[in-house]
């Protein structure tokens, strides 16, 4: 099993990066919590990684924290369940706001994620809300670590966009049209609604 790859960010294009570690090109899939806190492209980036074995590939799956990895494993043994969906699910919300839907029993939240209809999100509630107590460690803040606090603001303005009912996908192209020099998840918030408007 991989643990963690070191290395320099070589390429990144969600869901795929590839990162360069010692010369070899490892193509990593991440959820977006992830990709908005990397670094710039030739940057030195270190991610936890979980290595799925299928018939046909061998597919890396890399995470900004740890808590973030744990959840992911925690998914995937749901039944019905995927890594695609734990990554959807990843991307649509924190791991604090899915451990508040679980312990809240809000199904509605899950299901807004693309690909979780209500029977998977009540399973969800079900199977996990005992589980997720072993995951409770440190608070989790979106984008720590090597990403920053822009990619933290980023996150946040992505989750809470993905809470109002937008989908992933379309909350990345609202937020990519937000100009650069915008800061604080608030003003992220505004400024996506308002090309949302437009």
């Amino acid at each position: 099993m991989i643990g963690f790859l070191r290395g320099r960010l070589a390429a990144k294009q969600p869901p795929q990066l590839v990162l360069d570690v010692g010369g070899v090109g490892y193509e990593v899939e991440a959820p977006m919590s992830t990709f908005y806190g990397l670094p710039a492209v030739g940057a030195e980036v270190q991610l936890h990684t979980h290595l799925v074995v299928r018939e046909d590939a061998h597919v890396l799956y890399g995470f900004g924290t740890e808590r973030e990895r744990s959840l992911f494993r925690e998914l995937i043994k749901v039944s019905g369940v995927g890594p695609r969906i734990a990554l959807a699910i990843l991307s649509g919300v924190t791991v604090d706001e899915f451990h508040r839907c679980v312990e809240g029993h809000d199904v509605a939240s899950l299901v807004r994620v693309p690909g979780i209809g209500r029977k998977t999100a009540e399973r969800l509630v079900i199977e996990l809300r005992d589980r997720l107590k072993g995951l409770a460690g440190e608070a989790f803040v979106p984008g720590s670590g090597a990403t920053g606090t822009a990619g933290a603001a980023q996150a946040e303005a992505f989750a809470a966009l993905v809470a109002l009912g937008y989908k992933p996908p379309e909350v990345t192209r609202l937020l990519q049209k937000v100009d650069p020099s915008v800061s604080g998840t608030e003003e992220l918030i505004r400024h996506a609604l308002r090309a949302a408007a437009s």
